[in-house]
């Protein structure tokens, strides 16, 4: 069944609707009887495809999260077309690799997600969201991201990768361009894909690979002469390490994947605990019994990455549809996480919500985020400390959100406390 005009997920504008229309246009593919296939937007410098089916109801999602063997992270799993060389040298991370490859990189990496690492971390958290949110009431209150929820998660990668505190904002700025490289705030970008906006925009999404890429590289090569024990020094140290172009690409990974992902995922919780105060008054009259289960529905209810592609490797039947070798499908979590099937009352934001076997950190298997533990830490960790000193903060008006296929962003939210 192909897709009908009002639900073209492939065209920008689409993206650029109110929320409740888009879960709208979702909420009726649910209801069709099969997946929709989607013609793709050509690109320029970049090109198109055959287009895909778009996987929208939770038992496709975890089915083919669940079966990498035919449904393929390679050639790519973070861009709807296939992506160019020139691209893939920064953007070509383990998550567009299947095993033996996959199983490599994040054998390696996961050094830095462990329970003892994360543990050790917890102090630090502390001091970093304490001194966030003492610069923001010296401050007065303004945007919310830019003073808060942009602060913690990029300090906090770049701690791990040992980056120093002067690059900071520089990560920020880059990561902006990488995950809003279709918002015109961005990168210049029009949603016509003017060929001349487009060639700018993807000349700063070059840079900004390059630069975080070099980054990282460097830093990487200092710790080979100079071991210190962190974790660029166990990244490239031992019988099993990170290349420089493998440890720029992980860095890249690192700081938009895991930054982002917590950073909209603290923006949309303001936003949810201003509109829905009960749930408000729940969390602060049990805070450490109830904040697990208000962050994992903070994720469900916002969702901060959309989707990811997947490639059939061979045919293939899942829930009573024909797939043929070579077909793309999106697994859009976004979808999932609404399917009625699945969760009773599924647009209330109920932060007692159990079971919750939402996919917000995708869904399960070897991709599964190696970050989520480390996600709900930082989230619990910014809420008590917001919650706590400024029991009255909230947000003012209606977000600004990032124009993306791919990122439930929020670029600014006013707010008051």
């Amino acid at each position: 069944m192909t897709v009908s005009a009002e639900t073209d997920l492939s065209q920008i504008p689409f993206w650029g609707l109110p929320q409740a229309e888009r879960l709208a246009a979702f909420r009726r593919l649910r209801q069709l009887d099969r997946p929709v296939f989607v013609s793709e937007q050509v690109v320029p410098f970049i090109g198109g495809g055959p287009g895909y089916y778009a996987l929208v109801r939770h038992a496709d999602v975890t089915e083919a999260s669940r079966n990498a063997a035919v449904f393929s992270s390679e050639p790519c799993s973070n861009s709807i077309p296939d992506m160019p060389r020139w691209l893939a040298v920064y953007f070509g991370s383990m998550i567009n690799m299947d095993d033996p490859r996959h199983a490599r990189l994040r054998r390696i990496v996961s050094r830095a997600f462990t329970p003892r690492v994360l543990a050790k971390m917890e102090e630090d958290l502390a001091r970093a969201a304490a001194e966030i949110v003492d610069a923001a009431v010296a401050e007065g209150p303004g945007d919310f991201v830019s003073q808060i929820a942009a602060k913690l998660p990029v300090r906090v990668i770049c701690d791990m990768m040992g980056i120093p505190a002067k690059f900071h904002d520089m990560v920020l700025r880059r990561t902006n361009v990488i995950l809003g490289n279709a918002d015109p705030e961005y990168t210049g970008i029009d949603p016509g894909f003017n060929r001349v906006k487009v060639a700018r925009g993807l000349g700063k999404l070059l840079h900004a690979g390059f630069s975080l890429n070099r980054l990282a590289a460097r830093l990487g090569d200092e710790r080979r002469k100079r071991p210190t024990g962190d974790l660029v020094s166990l990244l490239v140290g031992g019988e099993e390490r990170l290349t420089s172009q493998e440890l720029g690409s992980f860095f890249i990974l690192l700081v938009v994947a895991g930054s982002e992902t917590t950073r909209n995922a603290i923006a949309h919780c303001l936003k949810l605990f201003t509109d829905h105060p009960d749930q408000r008054e729940l969390l602060l009259a049990d805070f450490e019994g109830r904040i697990g289960g208000a962050c994992d529905e903070i994720v469900r209810h916002s969702t901060p990455v959309i989707q990811f592609r997947r490639t059939l490797t061979r045919d293939h039947e899942m829930n009573g549809m024909q797939y043929k070798q070579g077909d793309k499908v999106l697994l859009f979590y976004n979808s999932a996480n609404r399917d009625e099937s699945v969760f009773d009352h599924p647009d209330a934001f109920d932060i007692t919500r159990d079971p919750n076997p939402h996919v917000g950190f995708g869904g399960p298997g070897p991709h599964y985020c190696l970050g989520a533990h480390l996600a709900r830490r930082e989230m619990t960790v910014m809420f008590r400390e917001l919650f706590t000193r400024l029991p009255g903060i909230r947000s003012e008006g209606e977000p600004a959100f990032l124009l993306s296929n791919f990122i439930n962003g929020v670029k600014h939210l006013r707010y008051t406390f």
